[in-house]
């Protein structure tokens, strides 16, 4: 029930495609994560082509120039200023015994850019992290980097993936859900179910989209009166809304990257408060670089057990490649896991790579572990 890996031609190097940007509104952290990439990544033992979408849903032939991909200043990048066409199209193949990649455009005859022997996705949110992206590379037959497409979905959505969290016995914090119907159909019904929740939890609260990332879309409530709107900030982005009360305790981080004998966890890092910022949200990530703390200062038994943690989140999930699990450590001690990533970012300024660099793989090695284990499995179940 699998595709084996076509034997590539002698002499040849493996092809990766660097698939960026999308639909989502982390486009252009996306974006900034396949400049990092493409920086990293070494030639000599790669090809390389890098294919943007566009947030539109386009797929464009881009330019390969890491530089205009990076944050200048306070602007950030797009696909679209780095297409090398406004009309241009990228086809992927849709059979497995055909790996060819077709460029067209308007007016004139489809030109082939040869074959790929892996993608490299690193799309963040909807339409791309979430299995989207990977049920298309299985049905291509083409390997790809990261997670398949049941541990993609349920760790793009925050709801399913702490109901499997709390299945296999790790501790999650308190949360409800608003699901779009509630919202739109009895809107004071679903207001008193958050109220509700707040009697027995506390403020403040967060709302936040519950299949979003990088902090977007989230809000911190302090009372009644500031609910609607920060759940109506959250559905611009998502209409299923997820509600958690306030953990007290240090933000932990932690790697996982998987090795030829299984997956590993690197050093875990901490998320110091951000004096700027109510909570770490997207500006104090990207804009304002707030840094974390790699390695976290954390006792001997502290770091053992948070390792073995994200382990189990990683393989709770059925992960593959990498995962960036976080936590909370709670003031009585205990770690309470918010969520995985299962395609965490690679900015400069990235926990992710730097928890890993920290514990002895550089950022171009992680890369090709990456790109190598992505090539030592078959599409297809497994």
């Amino acid at each position: 029930m699998s595709s084996e890996n076509p034997t590539q031609s002698p002499g040849r190097k493996p092809r990766v495609a660097i698939v960026f940007g999308g639909r989502s509104s982390e486009h252009a952290i996306s974006v900034v994560t396949a400049g990092a990439v493409l920086r990293a990544i070494d030639r000599t033992k790669y090809d390389v082509l890098p294919i943007g979408i566009t947030q539109d849903g386009r797929w464009a032939l881009t330019t390969d120039d890491p530089e205009r991909m990076a944050i200048a200043g306070r602007t950030l990048p797009s696909v679209d200023r780095l297409a090398e066409s406004p009309e241009g199209e990228v086809v992927l193949p849709v059979a497995p015994a055909n790996r060819e990649i077709v460029y067209t455009e308007p007016g004139s005859v489809p030109k082939a850019l040869g074959e790929v022997d892996v993608v490299f996705p690193v799309l963040h949110g909807p339409y791309g992290e979430d299995g989207t992206l990977q049920g298309m590379l299985e049905l291509a037959g083409i390997p790809y980097v990261g997670a398949g497409v049941l541990a993609s979905a349920v760790g793009q959505d925050k709801e399913y993936m702490k109901r499997i969290f709390i299945s296999y016995g790790l501790a999650v914090g308190p949360y409800e859900v608003i699901r779009p119907r509630e919202w739109e159909n009895d809107r004071e019904a679903a207001r008193r179910k958050v109220l509700d929740f707040a009697g027995e939890h506390g403020w403040p609260l967060f709302a936040k989209p519950a299949r979003a990332g990088s902090s977007i879309g989230i809000s911190k409530v302090d009372d009644a009166s500031g609910l609607d709107e920060a759940i109506e900030e959250a559905r611009r982005h998502d209409p299923k809304i997820l509600v958690e009360a306030l953990l007290r305790g240090r933000e932990i981080e932690c790697g996982v990257l998987e090795f030829e004998d299984g997956p590993r966890a690197s050093v875990p890092a901490e998320i110091p408060p951000v004096e700027a910022h109510s909570f770490y949200d997207f500006e104090a990530k990207y804009i304002d670089s707030a840094s974390g703390i790699v390695p976290a200062p954390l006792t001997e038994e502290q770091t053992r057990r948070v390792q073995e943690l994200a382990v189990q989140a990683f393989e709770a999930v059925s992960c593959e490649g990498l995962v960036r699990a976080d936590f909370f450590l709670t003031e009585d001690g205990e770690f309470v896991i918010n969520e995985v990533n299962t395609m965490p970012g690679f900015t400069p300024i990235s926990m992710y790579p730097r928890m890993w660099q920290e514990t002895g793989v550089s950022y171009p090695e992680l890369v090709d572990r990456l790109l190598q284990a992505a090539l030592r499995r078959s599409t297809g179940l497994r």
